[in-house]
């Protein structure tokens, strides 16, 4: 199994600012990469400090890339249905030019309603967009003089540049989160699976598969294999109290944070997006200990979070990598690089067997 740090700033003002938050993620990505995980991952967003001081993914692992020499850089996730295929595909390959070939593009469709509203967007429209786009830029990546035409987008003729590093492109991602179609359709088109199962992992055991179902139906077994990578937030500690009160204290401001970027969905409903209705009333109600009792949140002493990994991996239907959410709540460096530190000196020989 792989193990790497999935970022998405969940930062007020008075908690971090945009300078000490990205300052603190660079140094976390570089002991990270020194103490020998395999990924970093940034997530796009846009208004709320659920995210919003991300709206580039590129722009930071470009900064990563700087200051490191082997980890991979991961999109988790950029968001298509807000940009053009030709920018995104361009972007994209930037990244890995200057990285020497180390990006994997991990693709989301987007779900906070102030974002579509204030881009001026169709969240109903969503779905379409975000498949069409991923589409065109894998087709601007592979292959010269392309030409679109579609609702969304249309161009002819259109050779992109730089062309990716990686042949014939940079490894590619889809996050899914509550519909079941979304796993099914990343299976079929052969994609990466990205999934968040902080809340109710247990319930992602059946949704891990229909990704891998719709893979081996699409793609067989003798070509690309399905691939799942997990984000979850960790706290490691001299012991399981000391590590249990430190997530309960940055889960409760993560909770307070995310909840108030999808409070639109508390009087809001949409086709594309069933089951999302009351989402912010959700997260209002969540109990950050139940969510370390259920499994979703890795906390303790290094020998307990040996066992909650292997608990979670079973429990979950295994999966390929995890990406810790190594400073949740805009914990402090200090917090964060001790908890890091104990993960790669203690836990990681353990479990990178899996």
């Amino acid at each position: 199994m792989r193990f790497g740090l999935s970022f998405l700033p969940d930062c007020t003002p008075e908690t971090k600012s945009p300078q000490t938050y990205f300052s603190d993620a660079l140094e976390l990505s570089v002991q990270g990469e020194l103490g020998g995980l395999d990924t970093v991952k940034m997530t796009e967003h846009y208004l709320h400090y659920y995210g919003g001081y991300c709206p580039s993914p590129f722009g930071f692992l470009s900064a990563v890339a700087a200051r490191t020499n082997s980890v991979r850089l991961m999109t988790g996730c950029v968001l298509p249905v807000f940009h053009h295929p030709i920018q995104l595909a361009a972007e994209a390959a930037q990244v890995d030019a200057i990285s020497g070939g180390r990006l994997d593009v991990g693709f989301a469709r987007a779900y906070l309603p102030d974002e579509f509203d204030a881009l001026g967007l169709e969240m109903d429209e969503s779905v379409d967009r975000f498949r069409e786009t991923i589409r065109a830029v894998l087709r601007i990546w592979t292959e010269e003089k392309v030409s679109e035409e579609t609702p969304f987008f249309s161009y002819r003729d259109v050779t992109g540049l730089p062309r990716p590093t990686q042949r014939p492109h940079p490894p590619v991602w889809g996050a899914a989160v509550r519909t079941p179609e979304s796993f099914s359709w990343l299976g079929s088109e052969g994609l990466g699976l990205l999934i968040t199962p902080m809340i109710s992992p247990h319930e992602f055991r059946g949704h891990l598969g229909l990704y891998r179902d719709a893979f081996e139906a699409a793609h067989g077994t003798s070509g690309p294999r399905p691939r799942v990578a997990a984000s979850l937030p960790l706290v490691v500690a001299d012991t399981d109290e000391h590590a249990e009160r430190i997530a309960e204290t940055y889960l409760r401001r993560y909770l307070d944070v995310w909840a108030e970027a999808v409070s639109p969905w508390d009087r809001r409903e949409s086709s594309a997006y069933r089951g999302y209705s009351g989402f912010g009333w959700m997260l209002r109600g969540l109990q950050p200990k139940k969510l370390i009792t259920e499994g979703g949140v890795i906390a303790g002493s290094p020998a307990t979070v040996i066992d909650r990994i292997r608990a979670f991996n079973d429990d979950i239907g295994g999966v390929d990598e995890i990406l810790w959410q190594i400073d949740f709540g805009a914990m402090p460096l200090a917090e964060a690089g001790q908890s890091l530190s104990l993960f790669c000196d203690k836990v990681l020989p353990e479990v990178k067997t899996l």
